[in-house]
């Protein structure tokens, strides 16, 4: 699936000492002249560590280059040499890949030495206990066993989306391998490969003595140990922003075009990610530019950012997403055209039985702007032969129409302001017509998605290459459709899952409303109305998915520390930290401003 960001008002400016703000090296011959001259000083092995996706070794030769111009002749040592061969890692990982189609299961203990070879461990330590500099590079050059062997122990960061498209495009290098990956299982870094690089990763921020961001080819940031503390540990004391996606696809629409997001290249909209655990950041601490870094960073503050109940009860994981799905055409679609496919989502129970995941996914559909036609599509009709429908999907395999679809699905005429609960089990999907900012939990540490489509059209998907709708039909999961479908009814749908709002705070200058819940529901939905300032309360507890739904910009702001701020354009998340506390928001536009606020019900 083609991935295209948008960095307009995504920068997260922090404050941070001095001292560490001036430690941090920019530019990728400085970076390399300043590790030089570490072993040039008397530190005699270093090792380059880090994620997926780095060109490791134009590192380490750059760095032996640099460091044979002063007279030292450094050994180099791929850490790729370190792994089992690509048939055991394979077989490693078979039980987490799994013969489902769709999904895997989660690796919940694997390390990266698991699938390393104790042989060439206790051969590269000999190695590096010996006479001379040493620079051990690649994907666990700083593991556990080579603590004691190490001077200096760098960390070389990636970000999700930059990683997922060098799989898709058949340009990642995995674990022991110096070139591409041939025939790699885009379940192998979903469900194994990405927990244990995770592992390492969480070992490294106690290990390191430096954070290297190498976001840019040709460019590198070096951050030492210090700064790279206060830099995390100052970033959740503030509204974090992050950098939005936009995804195509056979039912995507076109008002991103009127929405001024700077994004090329992009030619429909079906989703527009604006807020979860695998987008970016970007850090502007003061240096010579903003630093690019994954949003789960922030997850070593968790009992700051997501709280002390979260952080407690699911540890690591980021539990909220939030979506923005596109529904404007210019002119009429049918249904077809311009609906979701037909699809549930699984409870905690399912996803923990099935995949050893911590969380079920959980979501709203809450209306942000209702066109001619809008509409949602949710529940059974009253009268609708399930058993039939469940025949027809089967026998479609959506790839010949089901022409009676409608027969079967219940559809409700929306309008901005409605909000739709969507508890594990509901049939449902965006009719079109409409911009739904799509609230729901997040299942996955990583950031996977657990939708189970059981009819698309039979309609082909978007082919990004040709820019047309040409590409293959998508794939549905029907098994999993038939396991968690629960046959929730129009007349069921209509008392329990058509929320509407009750205020819960009113001042002469702004009230907040609550949608009424639904009991398996694990977060409320939550609205801020006013036309200059707000005010409202984390209260130490609840992290707060806040975004402006109504208006053009406004200014989210610490009660008690007023320098600990963000702006937040139309359509934008902020994502405000558990620890925050009382904030104002004030409105730099002027107007009618509406915020919508995703929190946790128990803190």
């Amino acid at each position: 699936m083609p991935v295209y960001e948008s960095i307009k008002n995504a920068d997260n400016k922090i404050k941070i000492s001095e001292k560490n703000r001036a430690s941090a090296i920019f530019g990728w011959d400085k970076v390399i002249s300043a590790l030089a001259d570490k072993v040039a000083g008397g530190a005699k092995n270093i090792a380059i560590d880090g994620w997926y996706g780095i060109d490791y070794k134009r590192i380490a030769e750059a760095l032996k280059a640099a460091l044979s111009a002063k007279g030292i002749e450094a050994k180099l040592l791929p850490a790729e040499a370190l792994y089992l061969s690509r048939e055991e890692i394979v077989a490693y990982n078979q039980p987490y890949v799994t013969d489902d189609p769709g999904f895997g299961k989660v690796n919940t203990k694997g390390v990266i030495e698991d699938v390393m070879s104790e042989e060439k461990i206790a051969e590269y330590k000999v190695v590096l206990s010996a006479e001379g500099a040493v620079i051990i590079y690649g994907v666990g050059a700083a593991v556990r066993a080579f603590e004691d062997s190490l001077s200096v122990k760098c960390y070389v960061d990636n970000t999700h989306q930059k990683v997922q498209w060098d799989m898709w495009e058949g340009r990642l290098a995995t674990f022991g391998q110096s070139e591409p990956t041939k025939n790699y299982n885009w379940k192998e870094y979903h469900y194994s490969d990405y927990y244990m690089l995770a592992r390492q990763k969480d070992y490294m921020y106690g290990a390191m003595d430096y954070y290297i961001e190498n976001y840019f080819e040709d460019d590198l940031v070096l951050v030492p140990r210090a700064a790279y503390d206060e830099i995390m540990s100052t970033l959740v004391k503030y509204p974090i922003h992050e950098v939005k996606i936009f995804s195509p696809g056979p039912w995507g629409a076109y008002r991103y075009e009127q929405m001024d997001y700077g994004v090329e290249g992009l030619a429909n909209n079906a989703w527009n990610k604006i807020a979860g655990p695998e987008l970016r950041i970007l850090i502007d601490f003061g240096g010579e530019r903003s630093i690019s870094m994954p949003m789960l960073n922030a997850m070593q503050y968790g009992e700051e950012l997501v709280g002390a109940l979260i952080n407690k009860q699911y540890p690591g994981l980021f539990p909220l997403d939030i979506w923005l799905d596109d529904g404007w055409h210019p002119t009429k679609q049918p249904a077809e055209r311009i609906s979701m496919p037909m699809h549930i989502h699984p409870s905690s129970k399912y996803v923990q039985d099935n995949f050893n995941e911590p969380l079920g996914r959980y979501e709203t559909y809450y209306i942000a702007e209702a066109y001619e036609g809008a509409n949602t599509w949710m529940g059974f009709k009253d009268d609708a032969d399930i058993e039939e429908w469940e025949r027809l999907c089967e026998q479609s395999q959506n790839i010949t129409p089901i022409e009676n679809w409608k027969d079967f699905i219940a559809n409700w005429n929306s309008k901005e302001g409605d909000l739709y609960l969507i508890p594990p089990g509901t049939m449902h999907g965006h009719g079109g017509n409409q911009m739904v900012l799509e609230m729901d939990t997040n299942p996955s540490i990583n950031g996977t998605e657990y939708s189970f489509f059981e009819y698309d059209f039979a309609r082909p998907s978007w082919d990004d290459n040709k820019k047309t709708m040409t590409g293959k039909p998508l794939k549905m999961h029907l098994e999993h459709g038939r396991n968690m479908e629960k046959t929730r009814r129009e007349s069921w749908v209509k008392d329990n899952l058509l929320s509407t709002p009750l205020v819960f705070k009113w001042t002469p200058e702004y009230f907040l409303d609550r949608y009424k819940s639904y009991s398996v529901m694990p977060y409320h939905v939550e609205r801020m109305h006013f036309e200059r300032r707000g005010e409202y309360s984390t209260e130490g507890k609840f992290m707060h998915m806040f975004t402006l739904s109504v208006g053009s910009r406004v200014t989210v702001r610490s009660i008690k520390n007023p320098e600990l701020s963000a702006e937040c354009d139309k359509f934008q998340t902020l994502v405000i930290p558990a620890s925050f506390g009382d904030y104002e928001v004030i409105n730099e536009a002027g107007g009618r401003a509406t915020c919508v606020i995703q929190r946790w019900k128990q803190g």
